[in-house]
């Protein structure tokens, strides 16, 4: 039979032996300065996009109905507006994941913590 005391050096060891594991475990990748660089071509790349659209819109119109600033200036402005709103959006959806990571990263710690052996 394993008395008390057997199975406290049991537990001790098992945390050992679970400590000496995540030390030898390599680190997952970070985030690098290329990701957030993907991040913000994203963005550049979203804004150009609606001012393209809209141009293209309101040339097209101007062309159609022969009122040449008119919609060009209207549908221009319009495409701002809406590459503007997708920028913030994906701002948001980053900012999100950002705030998912560091939750679980506090997660893993407080875990980590509390697994930790006491002396």
């Amino acid at each position: 039979m394993i008395d008390d005391d057997q199975k406290q050096r049991l537990a001790q060891l098992e945390a050992k032996i679970d400590a000496a594991k995540k030390a030898q475990e390599p680190e997952p990748p970070k985030e690098t300065h290329f990701t957030m660089a993907n991040m913000a071509w994203r963005m550049v790349t979203e804004l150009v996009a609606g001012l393209v659209i809209g141009l293209g819109i309101g040339y097209g119109l101007d062309a159609v109905f022969g009122t040449m600033p008119l919609f060009l200036v209207l549908f221009l402005l319009l495409g701002l507006v809406a590459g503007i709103n997708v920028m913030l959006r994906s701002a948001k959806e980053i900012q999100a994941k950002q705030i998912e990571a560091e939750a679980a990263k506090a997660e893993a710690d407080a875990q980590e913590a509390e697994n930790a052996p006491r002396k």
